[in-house]
């Protein structure tokens, strides 16, 4: 679990552009985001496994 402390930082507009830290909006995880979906690699397979994101299918062959 993240630090409610550096969720509130990451959602504060830096002074440069270039300190702007990722977060995943669901769970607050700072690794592992993904830009094309917003949001943590776990949260992503979770999200992706119940079917709640458009056009992502589990892969099998």
């Amino acid at each position: 679990m993240s630090r409610v402390a550096m969720e509130y930082k990451a959602q504060q507009e830096p002074k440069f552009k270039v300190r702007k830290h990722n977060r995943c909006p669901l769970c607050g995880r700072p690794k592992a985001f993904m830009r094309d979906f917003n949001m943590c690699r776990c949260c992503f397979r979770k999200l992706a496994r119940e079917g709640k994101i458009p056009g992502v299918v589990k892969s099998s062959w």
